[in-house]
């Protein structure tokens, strides 16, 4: 392992293939879904129809026909970084690969592979499930990295790492080289170590994530990874960090000795957390979603003894959407208090979704995607407790949404258990990148004592409808990709464990509830303000700091947190802090810094304190310990 004295600036691709359109994955003998499904849907629980963009895979499907299916998935995903392909890859319990005959495959953009146990040690892969670095210049063969290495999932199942017949190189780990927008949760890992970052593709390369939960892992090589949470789980050693390494909850984790060196940040217990909701088949075939409860002040994995603490909902429970499906019947649906699982795919969404009802379950198959049309908000939850809404992502369209997705009504003055949380898991933004994409705020957080778990909220900085990343003064993307602001926080008690918000163009984040607890922040500010002038605030202030405690916040907790700046269209632009918040004993600022990665100046990390980066020393963080100071 060969960490970084300093990772290198995101190399972004300018022109991106959409990737290849074939391959249609069907989950067994199952019809075709009609175009406009009922709101009253006949589901059977054996075998309930996800759609053709998932595969299920019994330990009865014959090895080399599982390989070879993989095998073609992830050639024809590996560089679909901004197509319409959606996939989701499920197993049955049982065992998959033998010593002799391992199943190794990789898993590539908009992918899901999870297993389908009530416990990950149901589902036993005797192989690797990998993502390795992507070459994005000269054919593929060069420029090879992890920093685009987004969408894709891996959850609930075990791996016994086997790297029979690969190279010397690639049989000394299990590799999961990925960036933002990709989950590991309820994974088992055995056998071998589990690298962070791909050092056989071209050697050690850059990589910027990520998260990983509910999770039992070997020796972990963080290497080049610039940043990452992992939380709730269990580790036998964690070997090194960058720049911004934070755990919560996590056994093994390494102690605090002198931050930041080593830059660890470690929080005995997860104040306020609640697994993700997931796919399982029971002891006589029929599927559910187990949801599992929330809990306060806990540590290591959730199933180490038995079954995750929640409750089961039956297939039967859910309205099963497929792209095609009007809105109008998903709210209907909703309404008669079906909760809702969005099959793979691209949704256009033209007028909103609406979440009602406490206790509600929206769950995403496959990177499902909604995507606003019209400027419609594409999503709305009400201030009800307990509603859920994992692994969706929400993309602007090219008409100005006001919002993206808002959780309740700002003022509403109605008090939720706080035992109980509205809860984001792996939830994702994006505004720009496939196609143009505008919106005023991304994600509008009222309601109080909610849960963001892992979300990332993206104002693209490359994509393909002819932006040239800003480069040598270009203005398009500026005036063409709107976002206003990333994250606008008004509830009070909102805890959230894994925030990345980057490139919008004022504020990415500005907390404004009390009582708020944040556990791994990453920021990139954008990349492409054409002027100094488009980059000032009206009082003058230069720059807009990538995370802002509102003025009038008396409590505030923000652990282990980073600004990053590269200005790459007008390297001589200013951003006066990283950070700014109230000077006041109850908001604490605790292991945050600044980096510049190769153009572009932050003056100070917060509130005029803490050294000036820029490009003298392009990679070398400026840190502040604690703010204010103790």
């Amino acid at each position: 392992m060969i960490p970084l004295d300093h990772p290198h600036p995101r190399t972004r691709r300018r022109r991106i293939a959409a990737g290849a359109t074939g391959l249609a994955l069907l989950a067994g003998a199952l019809s075709a879904a009609p175009a406009q499904a009922a709101p009253s849907q006949t589901i059977d629980p054996l075998q309930p129809n996800f759609g053709p963009n998932v595969q299920i895979f019994s330990p009865a499907t014959p090895l080399a026909e599982i390989q070879s299916t993989m095998d073609a998935l992830a050639d024809q995903q590996r560089d679909a970084e901004m197509s319409s392909a959606r996939k989701a890859v499920y197993f049955l319990p049982g065992d998959y690969g033998t010593a002799e005959a391992p199943l190794q495959f990789e898993v590539g953009y908009y992918t899901e592979v999870a297993g389908l146990g009530a416990s990950p040690d149901d589902v036993s892969v005797n192989g690797s499930i990998e993502v390795y670095n992507r070459c994005l210049e000269n054919g593929g063969t060069s420029n090879c990295i992890a920093l685009n290495n987004f969408w894709r999932t891996l959850a609930n199942l075990s791996i016994q790492v086997n790297k029979t017949g690969q190279d010397g190189c690639r049989q000394s780990a299990n590799f999961w080289a990925v960036s933002q927008a990709v989950s590991m949760r309820r994974v088992h890992v055995t056998g071998a170590n589990l690298s962070l970052m791909d050092y056989c593709t071209a050697g050690p390369q850059f990589a910027s994530g990520g998260f990983i939960a509910n999770s039992d892992l070997p020796v972990t090589i963080n290497g080049s990874q610039q940043q990452w949470i992992i939380r709730n789980s269990k580790v036998t050693e964690w070997t090194n960090g960058v720049w911004n390494q934070v755990f919560s909850g996590v056994e093994g984790a390494p102690a605090e000795t002198g931050f930041p060196n080593p830059p660890y940040t470690t929080v005995a217990q997860t104040p306020v957390s609640r697994e993700k909701p997931y796919l399982f088949v029971d002891g006589a075939g029929r599927y559910n979603v187990r949801v599992p409860s929330a809990h306060m002040n806990t540590s290591g994995t959730s199933w180490g003894q038995d079954v995750t603490a929640g409750r089961t909902l039956p297939i039967t429970d859910f309205f099963i959407a497929k792209p095609g499906d009007s809105v109008k019947d998903i709210n209907n649906a909703l309404a008669k208090g079906k909760n809702l699982i969005l099959t793979p795919g691209v949704y256009d969404i033209d007028r909103t979704i609406e979440v009602k009802r406490a206790d509600t379950v929206v769950l995403g198959m496959g990177q499902a995607t909604l995507t606003s049309a019209g400027g419609a908000v594409p999503m709305e939850v009400k201030n009800e407790e307990g509603i859920v809404i994992a692994g969706v992502t929400i993309d602007a369209g090219p008409a100005l949404s006001p919002v993206l997705l808002t959780v309740g009504k700002e003022k509403s003055g109605k008090k939720l258990d706080p035992r109980n949380p509205i809860t984001l898991s792996d939830v994702y933004f994006r505004v720009g990148g496939p196609h143009t994409g505008k919106t005023t705020t991304a994600l509008e957080v009222n309601a109080n004592n909610v849960l963001i778990d892992h979300i990332w909220v993206w104002r693209a900085d490359h994509g393909i409808e002819g932006f040239t990343n800003g480069v040598n003064g270009d203005t398009d993307r500026w005036q063409t990709n709107i976002g206003t602001n990333g994250v606008i926080v008004n509830g009070d008690n909102v805890t959230a464990t894994g925030m990345f918000v980057e490139h919008f163009q004022t504020f990415n984040t500005v907390w404004n509830g009390e009582n708020g607890r944040v556990i791994l922040y990453q920021n990139e500010l954008p990349y492409d303000p054409p002027t100094q002038a488009d980059w000032t605030q009206p009082d003058g202030t230069l720059g807009y700091p990538g995370y802002k405690v509102g003025p009038n916040v008396k409590k505030h907790l923000l652990e282990g947190a980073g600004v990053y700046v590269f200005n790459q269209n007008n390297p001589s632009i200013v951003t006066a802090n990283g950070f700014t918040a109230p000077n006041t004993p109850g908001v604490t600022l605790r292991h945050i810094m600044t980096v510049n990665l190769t153009s572009g100046t932050i003056q100070h990390v917060v509130n005029g304190v803490g050294a000036q980066v820029d490009s003298s020393a392009p990679g070398v963080p400026s840190y502040v310990v604690k703010f204010p100071a103790p």
